[in-house]
């Protein structure tokens, strides 16, 4: 029901949401406390179980709480993973019905990737060099199997951005590549096509490897270019 000035009514779980997202941002509730029974919070409160209920699963939802069958609830640990795990459908929902959004995206990940190349090709070590190209044979084996293929695509761009020693860009990395996969796959499953992005990615690695920047970033576009091409050509061919 809406009030008189044609707002939307607040609802008493949305109260007790905020009341816990307070202790829980205030410190009074930790990550990896337990949260509170539900008849503690009823009493504490005054409300009935279905508004701790509705609460508790909206703070579940924000990836803020982790509710148990059986068990009481647990403030969550702070995680980046979980984090991009809780946006992942939102985020394929917009991009499945944004066309505009799709590109933009698409956009910022080729100005992020092509720095990630640059800082990867100032920053490797032998150790960084070793582990890209155990990824990359075992992308060269998977081409057999289109799933794995993809896979270990996204986790050769991974190891990459993981170069930088930060892992905000290695996990915005894995979160670009995730929301992004599924508009490509369709590109990607085009027979021969594997030979070429295992080369592609062939010359990103030796450049990163060369401790060449500017070549680095190159072939990074150059990758990245070349599968946004793909992708309009499968998903938007030319009529006639």
């Amino acid at each position: 029901m809406s009030s008189a000035s044609g707002k939307k009514r607040r609802k008493l779980s949305d109260d007790i949401r905020d009341i816990l997202l307070q202790r829980i941002q205030g410190g009074e509730l930790s990550p990896g406390d337990l949260m509170p029974s539900e008849r503690e919070l009823m009493q504490v409160y005054n409300v009935g179980r279905p508004a701790i209920r509705e609460a508790m699963q909206s703070l579940q939802t924000n990836g803020l709480v982790v509710i148990r069958h059986g068990g009481r609830a647990r403030v969550a640990e702070p995680s980046l993973s979980g984090m991009i795990d809780q946006l992942g459908e939102t985020m394929r929902h917009l991009l499945a019905h944004s066309p505009a959004s799709l590109e933009h995206l698409k956009e910022g990940r080729l100005v992020f990737e092509t720095e990630m190349a640059r800082m990867a090709a100032r920053r490797r070590s032998d150790s960084d060099i070793r582990r890209l190209q155990q990824v990359l044979a075992a992308q060269t084996d998977a081409q057999d199997n289109l799933e794995t293929f993809v896979l270990r695509d996204g986790e050769f761009h991974r190891e990459i951005a993981g170069i930088s020693g930060n892992p905000i860009f290695a996990a915005l990395s894995s979160a670009l590549f995730q929301w992004l996969a599924h508009f490509y796959r369709g590109a990607v499953s085009v027979p021969g096509l594997e030979k070429l992005t295992l080369d592609e990615h062939g010359e990103i690695l030796s450049a990163i490897e060369a401790r060449d920047p500017d070549r680095a970033e190159k072939a990074m576009a150059d990758h990245l270019n070349r599968a946004n091409d793909l992708y309009h050509q499968h998903y938007y061919p030319a009529s006639g």
